[in-house]
């Protein structure tokens, strides 16, 4: 991943910021020997300056994300809640939106691993439910972020005007997107055969089609190629 980070070292009127332990090479003077004393832990001080990386985490909340035995949305949380504890460690700056056809909810920047229990709340209380419309989310998510940053989008994919608008318009943007495929494996190969009804999870629309051998190949042929998008 490329992006301007914090730099992280000591100096007059810079503020503290959290503590990671000593590795070779490291400047011993600034361990935290009061630190050492209390725990026998080598432990180096952080200090942060003005420049740092932001970390935009989206997580698409549509009601495909829910759909089905294995809840992708359960997954796709777990990805965020992971994303954010590495970044919050290394002191960037964190943020969470969740998505439909419009930005639901925003958990503001923040930084520090302390924060991972407010990233862990808002999780909490995030729920599969919407359409989606990945290019219209996004549009409203670049005017609601002015600094730019890493975007790390996590769906499904499933969206039936089509994903890749929304990521032009992060690059265009100037953030540097990153997509996160969360796949169920019966999306690829679902158990249908023969003369079905279907509907669609987020418009209720409902169809009667033929699924033969045919089809199913092509969905499987299919599928995979958006993991790699």
């Amino acid at each position: 991943m490329r992006a301007e980070r914090r730099t992280r070292k000591t100096g007059s009127g810079i503020e503290f910021a959290d503590h990671r332990d000593y590795v070779p090479g490291d400047d011993f003077r600034y361990l935290d020997w009061n630190v050492y004393q209390r725990f026998g832990r080598l432990l180096l001080r952080l200090f942060e300056e003005e420049e740092d990386l932001s970390i935009y985490l989206i997580l698409d909340a549509s009601s495909s994300m829910g759909f089905g035995r294995n809840k992708k949305i359960v997954y796709g949380k777990r990805l965020v809640a992971a994303l954010a504890y590495i970044g919050l460690s290394n002191l960037d700056r964190v943020a969470i939106v969740t998505t439909t056809d419009r930005v639901l909810a925003r958990m503001p920047s923040t930084r520090g691993k302390q924060r991972i229990f407010r990233v862990f709340e808002f999780l909490r209380e995030t729920h599969a439910d919407g359409t989606t419309d990945l290019g219209q989310a996004l549009k409203v998510f670049v005017s609601q972020h002015k600094r730019r940053g890493l975007a790390v989008l996590v769906t499904d994919l499933y969206d039936p005007a089509g994903f890749e608008s929304g990521i032009n318009t992060l690059r265009y943007n100037k953030f540097e997107p990153f997509v996160l495929h969360v796949v169920d494996p019966t999306d690829a190969s679902p158990p249908l055969r023969g003369d079905v009804r279907i509907y669609d999870c987020e418009t209720g629309e409902e169809r009667e089609v033929t699924v033969t051998q045919r089809v199913l190949q092509k969905l499987v042929r299919e599928v995979p190629v958006a993991r790699h998008v």
